[in-house]
């Protein structure tokens, strides 16, 4: 049963069952005060708690930011550049959620903290005070009521007519305090239950807010997890064919040194110890040193150098050399020991001593000492040095005397291969990843390469030959020519342009090479990428999207001539540029490339995903921050002629997920997706920008692959396209791109009535600028509507 109400005739009565409700609900109060302070201080707690998880997420953020990767090589795939740029994208992820979480702590101290303490104060504490007054005045007034009950009745009339008058006047005190007291006893019990709870309610809505922002930020941000999915996926594609390329390597030099020593201008280099000799009674001292000999020129460079010492290099020393002599044990008490003598000190020979008989014999031979080696292991060293590795060499010479070669029969066999392929296995889950069994891939491929038994074998229809077999066997077949279907020649050529450049200047750059091929080669990749292409549009079924099938061909396709691990870091590249032949097969081999080779361009890292659009909110649209979660998106006030940037605040809770409406294209040309990779289709906006007298222009949004850009190169790329800013702009400019055509270059899905829905490639006929920055307005299939403005190219 709850407490019991405070009658106000009971007041009069003053009866103990009166004292004894009054008592009930005194304590009842003294227990919601003791609630209400426990409260605040563990609400000031979670608010310490709420900004030292903060701190420490900014922190956390902090680092991700500062950090970037190293990579091997020269150059990155657009993926791996991605993967670099995730970790910034992960900080302002952080950053931005922080600053809801900021809000929230604010939030808990103006909704929660400070009503409750208003109420402890005001209510609860002017309850205690008349608490204090109720408890005097009965003391007062019944101590007054014993005095006059002692009061003698001999005294005058006059006398206890006056005590009667002061005793009444104090009753009447104590009855309406007692009747105030009881009222608000019973006010503030009502009282507390909205005054506590409102605020507990409102900070559940600040959390729950704050839940929700979060919720926003990871729907935003989920278009570009699942892009960096893809990167991510093709990187780790990419590494695992690295890896097994880099451990065959490691194999094979393990096995044989010498046979896999890098070709370069030196004849002979490596460590030798150089005798020092000091003055008597000294001695002589070894030092190690790393030399190097050119016999062309005879010059012989030794460099002193110490591991132990934590890598020091000492000072180069050059000299010519005169002649070698090798010392024999029997002159001093050291083995593999040589003399060498320099043109500019005769008479005064230096002795080295070598690691080895066998590397004295080399060093020897290089340095056309008396003491020679074969002449048949010196040619087969220096072949093998200059040209390839040994194991690379007796690899193509034993394919070559089975014959494969880009002859009348290699044609029939590829032809033979892929029409069984798009017969039987189309359709295959891991086509050409899933390797078949080797001594049946070696026992179809002595059958298709023997002009006698080729006709006889039956692929298409026979069950003995499985799908893995003959892809395997086709596989087989390209890495057995006597050089790569792509030449060792063009190699280098072809691998420039997918280190660098925008993606169109890429397959400008492959459709040249492509053309340079020799005519056997050209026909004969054709028909594969085509095949290829086909596999490509079965991705579904099979899962070799253009990505998969690239970490299968390049290394197929495309060989360096000399196996080195810096060579099998550009593995990666030569999947890109298989992938820009699938994906572009009908361009690069039915028209015919430009007649000069297309000039590398400056990369630009082109989106790897629509841009965001702006969202309504409350029925209107809003300014919109950059987009967080768009990889390298950045404003670029390089331009000197650029009107100064408005403030948009990232943090804005209406607006968490989108890019700015400040009217921009990107620096490099627009970009379609398909299957998981750019294709770039540009357009030359040049007839229709304006830039009249006195007007200004909006800052420009590129694509860069770094935060810092080259101002001149972004003000005169041809890629690069200045908007009209049409809340500034005069009707001329607006007028001058009216009933303008435009194709769309990313989907986009209306989240309002008054956008238009479409697919890539949507044509939009009287395009012009909205009123609203960022946007177009455009007719399609009949409806006008409202296109975000960077989805779009004009035609």
């Amino acid at each position: 049963m709850g407490l019991q109400p405070l009658e106000f005739s009971d007041c009069y009565l003053d009866s103990p069952w009166f004292r004894e409700r009054v008592r009930a609900h005194e304590a009842e109060l003294e227990k919601t005060n003791k609630f209400i302070k426990e409260l605040l201080k563990d609400g000031k707690n979670l608010i310490a708690a709420t900004k030292n998880l903060s701190a420490a997420q900014r922190k956390f953020a902090h680092s991700l930011r500062d950090f970037k990767f190293e990579f091997i090589g020269d150059a990155e795939t657009d993926d791996e550049r991605y993967l670099d740029a995730s970790l910034h994208e992960f900080s302002n992820f952080l950053k931005n959620l922080e600053e809801q979480r900021e809000i929230l702590a604010l939030s808990v101290t103006e909704t929660l903290i400070k009503p409750l303490e208003r109420f402890r104060k005001e209510q609860l504490g002017a309850v205690k005070e008349e608490k204090k007054k109720f408890d005097k005045e009965t003391e007062k007034n019944y101590s007054s009521l014993e005095k006059h009950l002692n009061l003698s009745a001999k005294k005058k009339e006059l006398q206890l007519q006056e005590a009667d008058n002061q005793v009444e006047q104090n009753r009447k005190h104590f009855y309406e305090l007692s009747l105030e007291y009881v009222c608000k006893l019973q006010e503030i019990q009502e009282r507390k239950k909205f005054e506590c709870v409102e605020p507990v309610l409102s900070f559940f809505q600040g959390l729950f807010t704050f839940y929700h922002q979060g919720y926003e930020l990871a729907k935003d941000f989920n278009h570009y997890k699942m892009a960096l999915q893809i990167n991510i996926q093709n990187t780790r594609n990419r590494f695992e064919g690295t890896r097994s390329e880099v451990e065959e390597l490691m194999n094979k030099i393990r096995r044989n040194p010498q046979e896999h020593k890098r070709a370069n201008h030196f004849t002979m280099e490596g460590y030798l110890y150089v005798q020092e000799k000091r003055p008597a009674p000294f001695g002589s001292s070894w030092v190690k040193h790393y030399c190097m000999y050119r016999k062309e020129t005879k010059k012989f460079t030794m460099i002193p150098f110490e591991h132990r010492s934590g890598g020091k290099v000492g000072d180069e020393e050059l000299f010519v050399l005169t002649y070698c002599t090798k010392r024999n044990i029997d002159t001093i008490d050291r083995r593999f020991c040589f003399d060498l003598e320099a043109s500019d000190r005769p008479g005064v020979p230096v002795t080295m001593q070598a690691f080895s008989e066998e590397d004295r014999k080399l060093w020897m031979e290089a340095l056309d000492g008396k003491e020679a080696v074969s002449v048949n292991f010196l040619n087969i060293h220096l072949y093998e040095r200059h040209n390839c590795s040994g194991a690379l060499k007796l690899f193509k010479l034993f394919f070559s005397l089975v014959g494969a070669q880009l002859d009348k029969i290699g044609f029939t066999v590829i032809k033979k291969c892929i029409s069984a392929v798009e017969t039987r296995g189309i359709n295959d889950q891991g086509l050409y990843r899933v390797v078949g069994v080797s001594s049946k891939v070696q026992r179809l491929l002595s059958l298709l390469m023997d002009a006698k038994t080729c006709n006889e074998v039956d692929l298409e229809n026979s069950v003995d030959w499985e799908v893995k077999t003959i892809t395997s066997a086709m596989k087989q077949y390209l890495r057995s020519l006597p050089e790569p279907l792509m030449t060792y020649e063009l190699h280098g050529e072809f691998i420039v342009p997918a280190k660098s450049g925008s993606p169109e200047s890429r397959v400008n750059a492959v459709h040249f090479l492509v053309h340079k091929l020799p005519e056997k080669n050209k026909e004969m990749l054709e028909i594969l990428v085509k095949h290829l292409a086909n596999v490509s549009k079965h991705a579904k079924r099979n899962l070799m999207t253009v990505a998969n099938l690239g970490v299968v061909f390049g290394p197929t396709l495309m060989r360096p001539q000399e196996e080195t691990v810096a060579a099998i870091m550009d593995l990666k590249f030569q999947n890109i540029v298989v992938e820009i032949l699938i994906e572009n097969h009908e361009k690069i081999f039915k028209t015919l490339p430009d007649a000069t080779f297309p000039e590398p361009i400056s990369m630009s890292v082109s989106p790897p995903n629509a841009p965001p659009r702006q969202s309504r909110r409350q029925g209107q649209r809003i300014k919109r921050p950059l987009a967080v979660y768009n990889l390298c998106l950045e404003l670029d006030d390089a331009d000197s002629h650029s009107s100064p940037r408005e403030d948009t605040p990232t943090g804005s809770m209406d607006s968490l997920s989108s890019q700015s409406p400040t009217p921009a294209f990107s620096s490099s040309p627009s970009g379609l997706l398909d299957g998981n990779h750019l294709i770039m289709d540009s357009g030359d906006l040049a007839g229709w920008t304006t830039n009249l007298p006195g007007q200004s222009r909006p800052s420009m949004v590129s694509w860069m692959n770094t935060p810092s850009a080259n101002p001149a190169a972004t003000n005169t790329a041809s890629s690069t396209f200045f908007f009209p800013n049409p809340a500034t702009g005069s009707d001329r400019t607006v007028e001058s791109i009216a009933h303008r055509k435009a194709r769309a270059v990313y989907p986009c899905e209306a989240e309002h009535s008054s956008e238009l829905s479409f697919q890539i490639g949507a044509i939009f006929e009287d395009v012009q600028f909205s009123r609203e920055p960022g946007w177009l307005e455009g007719t399609l299939n009949g409806k006008r509507g409202l296109i975000p403005q960077n989805y779009v190219q004009f035609l």
